[in-house]
C-alpha cells in the first residue's frame, strides 16, 4: 500500500529518520559519562542506575531549566554554556542537601532539528555531567513543529544524587551568632534575563549583544552567556562543616535565603562586604532599577550563602580561600528573615 505523502509525518513536519539519527548521536554523547553503575538495558524506556556506596541513602532530586537565557544563546549561536548551565543549576540546587550527583536527565523540544545546535548543546550537557561525576542516563528529545517556531527550543534537566541520612544539611541547628559565608558568582548565572533582554531590549535589537563596555572588558553578549558556576567540586570536601547552604538564584538572597532559616533567627547581610561584577551596576544604571529590585532578581555577586558555626570559619576558608565572611545569624525581631545592611 502506498501512503499519500501528504497526511505521512514527514508532511506534516516531523522527520523520523532524521530524529532516529539524532538519538543515536544522543546516545553516543552520553555513553562517556557512563561507569559501571549505568546498567545496559537496551533501547528501552527508561534508564538504569545501581546505587551503591551507601548505608543509609536518601535520594534528593531537582528539575530546573535555564529560563530565557536560551534567547540569548540562540540569538549568538552559542549553545555550549547552557549546555554546562543546565546541569550546573541542578546540580548546585542538590548540593544545598549536601547531595552527591548520581545522574542527569534532559528535556530537549524545537520545531526543526539543528544538528549543529544539537551536537553543541549536548557537548556542554556532556562537559556538565564530566565535572561532577554524574551520569547522563536519559532523556527526551522531542520535534514539536507548530508550538514552536523558528529557531526557537525548550531545555530543562532533572538530576538525581544521594546523600546520608546522617548528613543531610537542612538548615535546623542554624542558631544566633552563626556566620553567613558568601561564595562568589561567575555573574548572572541563570536567573534574571527577562529583565536584562527588557532593560537592552535584546528580542528588537539583538546587535546590542556586540556592545562594549569598559568594565567588562568584552562585548555584553559574552557576558551574558558566562556560565552558571558550578560548585559541588569546591564545596563537597566542606559539606561537613555547614549547617545550612543556600543557591543564591531567582528571587535572589531575600528570596533564597529563608528556605533553609529556622522561623526563629534572621540572616543579617552585610552589604558592601563583597564584591558586585560590574554586570549588575551595567543592568541597574542602564535599566534605572532600584537597588532593592537588583537584590530581590539578581544573586548580587553571592552564587551560594553557607552558614557555619564561629568556630569553625577558618577550617573553611582554608579550604575554600574565596569565602567571604558576608554576615551573621541574628534572633528575629520582625516579619523579615533576611536584614540587608
Amino acid at each position: 500500500m502506498t501512503p499519500n505523502t501528504s497526511n505521512t509525518y514527514r508532511a506534516s513536519g516531523v522527520d523520523l529518520d532524521d530524529m532516529d539519527g539524532l538519538k543515536d548521536r544522543i546516545r553516543a554523547f552520553a555513553a562517556i559519562t557512563h561507569g559501571p553503575e549505568v546498567l545496559k538495558g537496551g533501547n528501552s524506556f527508561a534508564g538504569l542506575y545501581q546505587l551503591s556506596g551507601f548505608r543509609q541513602p536518601v535520594l534528593v532530586a531537582s528539575t530546573d531549566g535555564v529560563g530565557t537565557k536560551l534567547k540569548i544563546a540562540a540569538q549568538l549561536g552559542h549553545y555550549e554554556s547552557i549546555g554546562q548551565d543546565l546541569v550546573t543549576l541542578n546540580v548546585n540546587d542538590i548540593l544545598t542537601k549536601g547531595a552527591r550527583p548520581l545522574f542527569f536527565l534532559d528535556y530537549i523540544s524545537f520545531s526543526e532539528p539543528d544538528q549543529q545546535r544539537m551536537e553543541t548543546l549536548l557537548r556542554g550537557i556532556i562537559w556538565g555531567c564530566r565535572e561532577v561525576g554524574c551520569a547522563l542516563i536519559g532523556g527526551e528529545t522531542a520535534q514539536m513543529p507548530g508550538l514552536y517556531t523558528g529557531g526557537d527550543f525548550d531545555l530543562a534537566g532533572f538530576v538525581v544524587g544521594a546523600v546520608e541520612r546522617e548528613r543531610v544539611i537542612d538548615g535546623s541547628g542554624i542558631t544566633p551568632g552563626d556566620i553567613l559565608l558568601g561564595i562568589p558568582s561567575s555573574g548572572l548565572h541563570t536567573n534574571g534575563f527577562s529583565l536584562v533582554r527588557k532593560v537592552f531590549d535584546s528580542d528588537a535589537q539583538p546587535s546590542v549583544l556586540f556592545r562594549q563596555y569598559p568594565e567588562l572588558g568584552h562585548g555584553l553578549g559574552e557576558e551574558l552567556l558566562v556560565r552558571h558556576r558550578c560548585y559541588y567540586p569546591l564545596l563537597e570536601p566542606v559539606l561537613g562543616l555547614m549547617k545550612g547552604l543556600a543557591h543564591i538564584t531567582g528571587g535572589g538572597i531575600p528570596g533564597k535565603m529563608p528556605a533553609i532559616l529556622p522561623p526563629e533567627v534572621a540572616a543579617r547581610f552585610q552589604v558592601g562586604s563583597w564584591s558586585v561584577p560590574p554586570i549588575f551596576s551595567i543592568i541597574q544604571r542602564e535599566g534605572k532599577i532600584s537597588a532593592e529590585e537588583m537584590y530581590r532578581v539578581f544573586n548580587m555577586g553571592l552564587g551560594m550563602v553557607a552558614v557555619c558555626t564561629e568556630a569553625g570559619v577558618p577550617e573553611f576558608k582554608a579550604a575554600v580561600p574565596e569565602a567571604i565572611v558576608v554576615g551573621r545569624i541574628v534572633p528575629r525581631t520582625g516579619d523579615e528573615q533576611v536584614v540587608l545592611e
